[in-house]
């Protein structure tokens, strides 16, 4: 959710640290503050709103010179949980002495409890946040060596955090720490850097250490030392940072978002390189670590996630079960360790998260581990948490999403669960005369999408019929049901138009009394064994003076249809990546003609780290 950025080193920090935030925007937010060591004083500035209103600030305040001189800092974007989006409950926050700074992303569970503790030795709190309480903690264990107060600080802290403090009595140093939030290291040439999100470095340095949970690193410009909470050093590799400058910039589209659709027949190509055997009909996914004797003994898959990533997985459901003929189910992560999972060692946990960081769907991946059940990550972010934890999996290779509505990771994941569909049916039932038929057609994605986005203005057109509703409603069968909730996703998140995703049969059982004249209402028609009474179901709309947009295969029928977008004819489930992408430029141009904030939706943030 919030943005996190330290720097220790030679240059001055304040350019650093505001390009960092910059990174980070997307992340969602809606305020920003940064922290400076100057001599042995710290000096901080926070506001209320976009970075840009934090530059201004602070040239406001600080003068070109003064600036120049300090070069350590930590900096932070926050999404507020407790407390207003203010100036006093912007990070950073100081403890009683103002001599130390802290930036935090996370919950502290326990802050009410620590909070009142500390109220009852005298102290003032001049926030509502929880971070306030951790600050004031750390200052209360201060006796000049800050790693061991902070150490002892996170001995009494629950919930999740990933911090970056400063103290004003030890010049030239950061500590960060991490439990259930991302923090990663970047190593430079005499200057060190901390973020939250590998994107705030790729400007500055292309080494980096991804910090483990219970990690405890001091940041110096020459140097990291990484420790556990009780002191023990730890060693961590340092990794090649996979990201390009360039795919974190616009590119001359309008909007991340559009830039990112329009990168998916390259998105989706990367996903399925050498990934498939056109020989045999089947795919090659080394990183799922099976043997054939273990694929053969899953006799079921359960598929973890959230939002976007859940509604992948119900793709996925459909593949596994007809390709595979595995009994296949999806559930919600923040609900898989709550509700006590039935899973054991025949059954397969599938985690799918974008960001690899997703608190629910990492929590769902130990409570599966715990059972003693094969666990595999399907992410995008090498190095992530849920990657390293799981230790099998398939990677997207996506690239960076930069918008915060998904989308190539989303057409990403359907890819690779396809595959996934496809190599466990090859090792059972699946003939490989029918494997060979859909290893081409996933082999044809690419070109697939190329025809959707072809449609770009045509697509627009429609999106002009939608604009001035306020409610709208997506029906989908089979395979297209997930597709029909993630383009109604897609709509109500940029758009803020009020939009539902039904299974068409349920139409009848209730949503339809909601259809009013004019109530836009987008069918997904695709050539399939159900194809007729979808266009049953788009015909009871349209006689209650609805307007039908339909999405429709090539060679099928529109004829129920006030508006059409076609999409080409292929198999079933490979027609649901195609299709996602006409509803995600559908929801584009909808929120564009609306003059929404396209790639920071109100209230939203890329990636829900804490439950």
């Amino acid at each position: 959710m919030c943005g996190i950025i330290g720097y220790v080193g030679r240059a001055s920090a304040t350019p650093v640290l505001l390009g960092g935030l910059r990174r980070l925007e997307y992340r969602g937010y809606d305020s920003a503050g940064m922290a400076l060591q100057e001599g042995s004083e710290l000096l901080v500035a926070r506001a209320v709103g976009k970075v840009a209103k934090l530059s201004e600030k602070i040239d406001l305040t600080w003068s070109e010179e003064l600036q120049g001189r300090c070069t350590v800092g930590i900096a932070h974007t926050r999404w507020a949980t407790h407390g207003a989006p203010t100036e006093a409950n912007a990070h950073p926050h100081r403890d009683a002495s103002q001599r130390i700074c802290l930036v935090h992303n996370g919950i502290i569970e326990n802050y009410r409890n620590i909070r009142q503790k500390l109220e009852a030795k005298g102290h003032v709190f001049v926030s509502e946040t929880d971070t306030e309480a951790l600050s004031r903690l750390v200052g209360e264990f201060y006796k000049g060596d800050l790693r061991q107060a902070v150490t002892r600080a996170l001995r009494q802290v629950e919930g999740a955090y990933g911090i970056a403090v400063m103290a004003a009595d030890e010049p030239g140093v950061i500590v960060a720490a991490r439990k259930g939030s991302p923090l990663v290291i970047g190593v430079g040439e005499g200057e060190c850097l901390v973020a939250s999100d590998a994107s705030a470095l790729v400007a500055h340095t292309r080494r980096v250490i991804y910090l483990n949970d219970g990690d405890i690193a001091l940041l110096k410009a020459d140097s990291v030392q990484i420790t556990d909470i009780d002191h023990a050093p730890i060693e961590r590799d340092v990794a090649d940072l996979e990201l390009e400058a360039a795919a974190v910039e616009k590119g001359g589209f309008e909007h991340f978002m559009l830039k990112e659709i329009h990168e998916q027949p390259e998105s989706v190509r990367n996903a399925l390189r050498g990934r498939i055997d056109a020989q045999q009909g089947t795919a090659v996914l080394s990183g799922m670590g099976t043997s054939p004797r273990e694929l053969a003994e899953i006799r079921r898959i359960v598929m973890v996630g959230c939002g976007t990533s859940l509604h992948a997985g119900m793709v996925g459901e459909f593949a596994f079960e007809e390709l595979a003929t595995i009994s296949s189910e999806v559930q919600q992560a923040a609900e898989f360790r709550y509700r006590n999972p039935i899973v054991d060692a025949h059954d397969l946990v599938i985690a799918i998260s974008q960001s690899g960081e997703t608190a629910d769907t990492l929590a769902a991946v130990r409570e599966a581990k715990e059972k003693g059940t094969m666990v595999m990550g399907l992410v995008n972010v090498v190095g992530s948490t849920i990657a390293r934890e799981t230790g099998r999996g398939v990677y997207l290779h996506a690239g960076p999403e930069i918008s915060v509505a998904s989308t190539k990771a989303f057409t990403g994941q359907v890819a690779v669960l396809l595959l996934m569909a496809l190599k466990l049916g090859r090792s059972r039932h699946l003939s490989a005369e029918r494997g060979l038929a859909i290893a081409q057609q996933i082999q044809s994605l690419p070109e697939l999408i190329e025809a959707v986005l072809a449609q770009n203005d045509a697509i627009a057109q429609v999106a002009a019929v939608i604009a001035p509703h306020e409610h709208a409603f997506f029906l989908g069968r089979g395979p297209m049901h997930p597709v029909a909730l993630e383009g109604a996703l897609k709509l109500k998140e940029i758009s803020y138009i009020h939009a539902e995703g039904y299974h068409a049969a349920e139409l009848k059982h209730g949503p339809i009394a909601l259809l009013t004249p004019g109530t836009p209402v987008v069918v997904i028609a695709n050539q399939s064994p159900v194809v007729d009474k979808v266009l049953s179901n788009a015909e009871e709309c349209r006689a209650r003076g609805a307007q039908v947009i339909a999405l429709v295969s090539q060679t099928g029928s529109a004829a129920v249809a006030d508006q059409v977008i076609r999409i080409p004819d292929c198999d079933p489930l490979v027609a649901t990546i195609p299709a996602a992408v006409a509803l995600q430029l559908l929801a584009y141009h909808v929120a564009r003609l609306r003059g929404c904030a396209i790639d920071q939706p109100r209230n939203l943030a890329k990636s829900v780290t804490v439950e």
